[in-house]
């Protein structure tokens, strides 16, 4: 921790660098003068750049993971660029796979570690089957190869358009992001309205990359979100999904909950439950505010995270305020509570594509809350060994923190799990003592 400290300071106060280098002639910032060490570097992704370097090959690390290493965070993805050829790079490598239509990529397999690798990509002046755009400028294909001085003009970001170079150890920098990342500033790499068009996700991406970095959005980026938020529609709701996990597990959640709404986002991936948040009929906000806050909390602190709790928390006033609109149509609690879940989790499903693992998660705590105040006899304990039991009881315990009346029964549970068995045992008699005298059920008179 104190050394990715020293590493952060000596980065944003060191000597400076120029703002651009001209076109074709990049800065090259030698290893004397950043603070990448190869020991934050994944140890897969170091083999595959020696590999690839030691078969005649230029190798380079890119993107987010040069990024965070300079300011001192702690990648998990580390993406590779190459001048190799995609069927080159699995000649090299017996564990590569090669994926992808739209970008040919070549994924290195380390057992579940995956390294993926690029090949340079090129100037696409000219017309090509290797690259095609839709009515509304987005890419569908990108298979044009060049050199790393043509696929630097290809990134979205200046700070995520830095090069790496295993060959010296040096960062190789075509559009001034090394000097950007010191002032805290993120500049587009060309036309702002063109880039998001050719990539709405470069949309969300800027906002996770500048709470991520502590940047704040510049008007540049941000104006023209009003006018193509909604080409987000055209984005396939599965690669939707991914980039909505990365924004919500990055460790700056919270901040990247206020951007989505303060730019209209939340309502072009969750309008579910951005409707319910402008309703102000339940306190939606600060619901997601503490879980979002929650979950920065143990990412920070390398707890684990579950999207299905996320999930929960988006629908949960959502799924609530459906079922008692239900119920007054005269369906009974639990199949309308059953039928709002179906309907809302559908409709969400237009928009974002949620697997079922995770929409799994998010029911059984939704389920659960129901279940919890049920604590009769032995049920208590065979509560607690339910699998997604301590998610529900967090969940429970949020609650009770925005002011629902579940009070009680969250300070109850918190008893019972801190309990010894005597503590337990006096909890469980108060909770099985009748409410009120039992009616004398009258006996029918004897047949005569």
């Amino acid at each position: 921790m104190i050394r990715a400290l020293i590493k952060k300071v000596g980065f944003l106060f060191g000597k400076a660098q120029p703002t651009t280098a001209k076109i074709g002639q990049p800065i090259v910032i030698p290893r004397s003068q950043h603070g990448i060490s190869r020991k934050e570097i994944s140890e897969n992704a170091l083999k595959v750049l020696y590999r690839l370097n030691k078969h005649g090959y230029e190798a380079y690390l890119v993107g987010g993971s040069v990024r965070d290493l300079l300011l001192g965070l702690h990648p998990k993805d580390f993406d590779v660029v190459t001048n190799a050829k995609p069927e080159e790079v699995r000649r090299v490598f017996r564990n590569c796979r090669l994926i992808g239509r739209r970008f040919r990529l070549a994924h290195v397999y380390f057992g579940h570690d995956i390294i993926e690798v690029a090949t340079f990509r090129g100037k696409t002046d000219a017309p090509s089957e290797d690259i095609s755009h839709s009515e509304q400028g987005m890419i569908l294909r990108d298979n044009v190869y060049g050199t790393i001085a043509e696929d630097v003009w290809r990134r979205d970001f200046t700070i995520n358009a830095l090069y790496y170079n295993i060959a010296d150890f040096s960062i190789v920098d075509y559009v001034g992001g090394f000097a950007d990342l010191k002032a805290k500033r993120m500049r587009m790499i060309g036309d702002v309205k063109q880039r998001y068009r050719e990539d709405p996700v470069r949309i969300l991406r800027a906002v996770r990359f500048a709470a991520k970095a502590n940047i704040e959005l510049s008007k540049e980026l941000t104006q023209p979100i009003a006018e193509l938020k909604e080409l987000l529609h055209h984005i396939s709701s599965a690669r939707l999904f991914e980039e909505v996990m990365k924004m919500f597990h990055s460790g700056v959640a919270s901040r990247i909950y206020q951007e989505l709404k303060t730019n209209g986002l939340l309502a072009e991936l969750f309008p579910i439950t951005d409707d319910s948040i402008k309703k102000n009929v339940h306190p939606m906000d600060a619901l997601l505010g503490i879980v979002f806050q929650s979950t920065d909390n143990r990412i920070r602190a390398e707890k684990p995270v579950t999207p299905s709790f996320i999930v929960a928390a988006l629908l949960w006033y959502p799924i609530v305020e459906r079922t008692t609109a239900l119920m007054e149509k005269g369906i009974p609690f639990i199949p309308a509570r059953m039928q709002a879940t179906e309907e809302l989790l559908s409709q969400q499903a237009k928009r974002i594509s949620i697997p079922k693992r995770i929409t799994l998660g998010a029911r059984e705590i939704w389920q659960l809350q129901m279940r919890l105040e049920k604590r009769h006899g032995k049920r208590a304990q065979q509560l607690i060994s339910e699998q997604r039991f301590r998610a529900a009881y967090d969940f429970l315990e949020m609650r009770a923190q925005i002011g629902e009346d579940v009070n009680d029964l969250y300070e109850w549970w918190r008893a019972y799990i801190d309990g010894d068995a005597a503590i337990r045992k006096e909890l469980l008699k108060k909770v099985n003592q009748p409410t009120g005298r039992r009616k004398r059920r009258k006996r029918k008179p004897a047949p005569t």
